[in-house]
């Protein structure tokens, strides 16, 4: 008599995974933008994410390489333009325009809530709690230095959201002071911040002309003005540099590029400062700079573009102020420095290349640190346990989705 094998069990049917919508104010591929990215492929390994964004943009491109659905939506976004008449008719505009589409969205696309990833979009938590979802606000902004009322404003899209997310202790800092009771729903999750799996190392001898980069945004408060300030530092005490500066600016800000151009020029830099533009990948302009630059003059709440740089294993100059200070911290290859003084922002270059050999190690082991600490594994566990609530259970590792 032949006995019957034993029937094998079922093969577990993987739960579906609920829908969750995530919002952002642009498509480009700055830091925030970058981190976004990060924020959708992380929230994916435990939600069906759909990224809700007003237009088209690079970011849109990234966003489907990951797997991720991209909507665009009208939405009104809290910027400086929305102080003056016509940016403020725009902005109602964009309110009226975007109601019945994100409601349409929220009904489809959020059944597990609404993820925000910035508080310059206050209408999205409102919206949720007419559409009946739960809302996270994810904040990365930190004006400290802004008026009290114009904070008060800023804080609106936190207090009206059901969990808020900061990306350092900083901007945690400067949330409370103004909403303090945000403090209880509140959790710190650092930037996941990608870099080179094996960094090149800093070119051994610094034979020719020092090379600096800065990296960001062409803005007033982003300070390139004083990293062209370093070079002409550097020059009046003979130091043989260049400058490359690699970004673009904001629309409505040509004047701020042409006014830097002139500068460059009227200081007779224009054969040692180079306007590369924007690029999505800076990982090229990093692996051939020596030291970066990080000279913001407004409040930062991270600091992508430092981390970025520790990343590459290069030495480093930074701001000594809000979240910029928190971001280099610990590095030993990074220096700090009053904002507005060009002649201590070029002592802390000639202080790192001062015993090259030293910097260039440090730097290394600095890289690896930073990859320990901004490790995108780790960011996602955190940011899915903030999002998901505390019944949260990380998702296996199979379940990331690749870059």
């Amino acid at each position: 008599m032949t006995v019957p094998a034993p029937r094998r069990p079922p093969e577990p049917v993987p739960a579906a995974r609920p829908p969750l919508l995530v919002v952002h104010p642009g498509a480009e591929l700055y830091g925030a933008d970058r981190v976004l990215l990060e924020s959708a492929t992380a929230l994916a390994a435990r939600f069906t994410v759909t990224v809700a964004v007003p237009g088209p943009g690079p970011l849109v491109g990234e966003l489907a390489a990951r797997g991720v659905r991209v909507e665009t939506c009208p939405m009104p976004v809290l910027r400086n333009a929305a102080l003056r008449p016509r940016g403020a008719l725009r902005l109602l505009a964009d309110a009226v325009r975007g109601t019945l589409p994100a409601l349409r969205l929220l009904r489809r696309h959020g059944v597990a809530g609404v993820y925000v990833n910035t508080l310059t979009l206050p209408s999205w938590p409102l919206l949720a709690r007419l559409a009946g979802r739960r809302s996270v606000c994810h904040v990365h902004e930190a004006e400290q230095s802004a008026p009290r009322l114009l904070r008060l404003g800023m804080a609106l899209c936190p207090a009206l959201a059901d969990r808020v997310v900061a990306n350092s202790r900083f901007t945690l800092e400067v949330l409370a002071e103004v909403a303090p009771r945000l403090r209880r729903r509140s959790t710190v999750v650092p930037n996941a911040v990608r870099g080179p799996a094996d960094p090149e190392p800093a070119r051994a001898e610094l034979t020719g002309p020092l090379r600096l980069l800065y990296v960001g945004r062409l803005s007033p408060r982003k300070g390139p003005q004083v990293a062209v300030a370093t070079l002409q530092e550097l020059r009046s005490r003979g130091v043989d540099a260049r400058l490359t500066l690699v970004g673009s600016v904001f629309e409505g800000y040509e004047w701020f590029a042409d006014e830097l151009r002139s500068t460059v020029a009227d200081a007779g830099l224009g054969d040692r400062v180079e306007f590369a533009g924007f690029t999505a990948d800076v990982w090229p302009h990093l692996a051939a700079a020596d030291v970066a630059l990080v000279p913001s003059i407004g409040d930062e709440s991270f600091g992508n573009t430092a981390v970025e740089a520790v990343l590459a294993a290069r030495p480093l100059v930074v701001s000594a102020h809000s979240g910029l200070r928190e971001a280099a911290a610990g590095y030993a290859a990074a220096q700090a420095v009053d904002a507005g003084r060009p002649e201590e922002w070029a002592d802390a270059v000639q202080r790192l290349t001062a015993d090259w050999p030293a910097t260039r190690t440090a730097a290394l082991a600095d890289a690896a640190e930073a990859r320990r600490r901004h490790a995108p594994e780790r960011y996602r566990d955190e940011l899915v346990a903030a999002v998901a609530g505390p019944d949260a259970v990380p998702a296996p590792p199979h379940a990331v989705l690749s870059r």
